[in-house]
């Protein structure tokens, strides 16, 4: 059974452009409100383009999510930000500091092997 990690990099690379197609395609999805809901938006995803390959800048990356600049995008299709968007997103936003905290964590405890308690009865 594949996992993410074993997903084949075409095939994650299809879901990806996908996805991306897919947000270009809902304009009105604004950032703000993936933001609240989900703790990412348009920006996110071009901000782990940029980290996968760094070669690119924060603006070529963001032309790739958007399919024209960013500034024009937001132009064309983004509204002003309500304070309750703004509160669901700082909600949203804290959670993803607590998971990345627990992420680190675990980042930090691998390679994990069993302490000697759990593998050795004598102890």
């Amino acid at each position: 059974m594949p996992t993410l990690e074993t997903l084949d990099d075409a095939t994650a690379a299809k879901a990806f452009r996908r996805l991306v197609r897919h947000l270009r395609h809902r304009t009105d999805a604004q950032n703000i409100d993936l933001m609240g809901l989900a703790g990412f938006c348009r920006n996110c995803l071009a901000d782990w383009i940029v980290e996968a390959d760094p070669s690119l800048s924060k603006d070529q990356a963001r032309e790739i999510v958007y399919a024209m600049p960013f500034d024009e995008w937001k132009a064309r299709h983004q509204l002003p930000a309500t304070p309750e968007q703004l509160a669901r997103m700082e909600e949203s936003m804290m959670r993803n500091h607590v998971e990345a905290k627990l992420d680190d964590a675990l980042d930090d405890s691998f390679p994990a092997s069993d302490p000697p308690s759990l593998t050795d009865p004598s102890r």
